[in-house]
C-alpha cells in the first residue's frame, strides 16, 4: 500500500473494536465485516488441501481453499449502503449483472454487457437453466400464474406481512441442465410494519471475488423492491454456509485487509422509478465514493 492511502487516516484498530466505539462512524460498515470475516476465516480457518477439489486453475492446478463454516452479516441499508472502499467494487456492472438475472431473467451472455459469464457459457452464450432462467418461470397460485420475481411483487402490494415471501433457484430438477450450479441462491423477504428486510443464501463464497459484489447487488435489489411498492428497504442479512479464500488469493487478501477503509458513500436512487422492470443502471449513482487503488489481477478458479 502507497503510504499516501494512510495520511490523515488513524491506524486499523483490533478487530474487537472495530464494530464499536468512534470506528463506527468514520469507516465503512462493509468493510468492517470483510476484514473481520476474512481474518477469522485465515486464523481458523479449515483448509482442504489434502482432498481433491473440482475448481482448477487457469494452468490446470487443483484451487484449493481455506474456509468457515456459516458466516452470517446483517447490513442496515437504512443507516449505509454496504460497498467496500478497501477497493473498488465496480457498481454499475453489479447492477447491470442484477439487472440480467432479476429483470431480463436471461441466462444467455448475450444479453449481459460484461464478460463476467463467459467462462460458463457455451457456444450459444447460454449457462444452461441457471439463474435468470428458473425466475423467469411460471407458476400456478391461486391468483394466477406468476414468475417468481412477479410473485414477490404481488405478495410485497397485496401480501406483505406473508411470510412465504421467497424465490429459489436451487431447482433440483434442472441442475444438470445447469453449467453452474446458483451460489447466491434464495432470497426471503418480509414485511415489518413500513420497511422490507431480506435475507440472501449463499451455498458458496469466494470472498475476495465476489463477496462485496453480492451484497451490492441485494442492498440495490432490496432498494429497488422497497420503493416499488411503497416500502423502506432495512436490514439485508448475508447467510454464507462456505465462506472461503483460495489459496491464490491469500497474499492478495492479505494485504488488503491491513488497509484502513473510508467512509461509506452515499447511495442515490431515482425515485420517480415506480415499475421495477423500468429501472436501468443508470438509475443508481453513489456520491463521495472513495477507495484505495487496487492493481492485483485476481485469478479466477473455474
Amino acid at each position: 500500500t502507497k503510504e499516501a492511502d494512510y495520511k490523515n487516516i488513524r491506524p486499523l484498530p483490533p478487530v474487537t473494536e472495530l464494530l464499536t466505539g468512534s470506528w463506527r462512524n468514520i469507516m465503512s460498515y462493509a468493510d468492517t465485516l470483510f476484514i473481520q470475516n476474512c481474518r477469522e476465516i485465515l486464523s481458523n480457518g479449515v483448509w482442504d488441501t489434502d482432498s481433491e477439489v473440482r475448481p482448477v486453475w487457469e494452468d490446470g492446478a487443483p484451487a484449493h481453499t481455506i474456509k468457515k463454516f456459516g458466516i452470517i452479516n446483517r447490513y442496515d441499508l437504512s443507516k449505509e449502503f454496504p460497498i467496500l472502499t478497501l477497493r473498488r467494487t465496480a457498481f454499475k456492472s453489479a447492477i447491470g449483472e442484477l439487472l440480467w438475472i432479476w429483470q431480463k431473467k436471461s441466462s444467455n451472455i448475450h444479453d449481459l454487457n460484461s464478460h463476467i459469464w463467459d467462462s460458463w457459457a457455451d457456444e450459444n452464450g447460454s449457462i444452461g437453466k441457471a439463474y435468470g432462467y428458473q425466475l423467469g418461470i411460471k407458476h400456478k397460485y391461486k391468483e394466477g400464474e406468476f414468475d417468481q420475481v412477479d410473485r414477490v411483487l404481488y405478495d410485497l402490494k397485496h401480501n406483505p406481512l406473508s411470510r412465504r415471501i421467497i424465490t429459489s433457484l436451487y431447482n433440483h430438477q434442472d441442475l444438470h441442465e445447469m453449467n453452474l450450479y446458483p451460489c447466491a441462491y434464495s432470497m426471503t423477504f418480509n414485511v415489518s410494519g413500513n420497511v422490507l428486510n431480506g435475507i440472501l443464501n449463499q451455498r458458496s463464497q469466494d470472498m475476495l471475488t465476489a463477496n462485496n459484489w453480492n451484497v451490492t447487488q441485494y442492498a440495490v435489489l432490496l432498494h429497488m423492491f422497497a420503493q416499488v411498492s411503497g416500502l423502506e428497504a432495512g436490514e439485508l442479512v448475508h447467510v454464507i454456509a462456505d465462506a472461503h479464500i483460495y489459496d491464490r488469493h491469500v497474499p492478495i487478501v492479505k494485504e488488503m485487509i491491513e488497509k484502513v477503509p473510508y467512509e461509506a458513500p452515499t447511495f442515490l436512487m431515482d425515485r420517480e422509478v415506480q415499475d421495477f422492470y423500468q429501472f436501468t443502471k443508470d438509475h443508481f449513482r453513489l456520491e463521495d465514493y472513495q477507495y484505495h487503488t487496487f492493481t492485483d489481477k485476481i485469478p479466477v478458479a473455474i
